[in-house]
């Protein structure tokens, strides 16, 4: 396999992989059967809220099935939201100091994100 090859196999397994894992998320909002999305909540956040932490994710749900989207079919814009986002979930986690173990994988996927639109941005041009 040449090296040209092996990069777009590389930018289309971590395209499909970020486009797809907030789309599940963004939907997972809707039904909680992944999990309870209220427990990551940060608790002055939920404080500070004008409406229900369940109304929330629920608007979160939504601006991760958008970032899913956005990454499928423009991964250098998409990349560089879902980098964004998970950076901001993550600190949100670091500053309760809970789900340490999210937080942590959250940056991670931040960092995939982010190199996914450096990568974009090599293969479009």
């Amino acid at each position: 396999m040449s090296l040209q090859r092996g990069i777009k196999a590389i930018f289309s397994l971590l395209r499909i992989t970020l486009g797809i894992v907030p789309i599940v998320a963004g939907l997972d909002k809707f039904t909680n059967i992944l999990t309870n999305w209220e427990q990551y909540l940060n608790p002055v956040l939920v404080q500070i809220l004008p409406f229900s932490a369940h109304t929330f994710m629920m608007v979160v749900g939504i601006i991760e099935i958008i970032a899913g989207i956005l990454v499928l079919r423009r991964p250098v814009i998409g990349g560089y939201v879902v980098a964004v986002w998970l950076t901001a979930i993550a600190l949100s986690l670091l500053a309760s100091f809970s789900f340490v173990d999210v937080a942590v994988r959250d940056l991670v996927m931040a960092i995939s994100a982010f190199s996914l639109a450096k990568m974009a941005k090599l293969i479009e041009n």
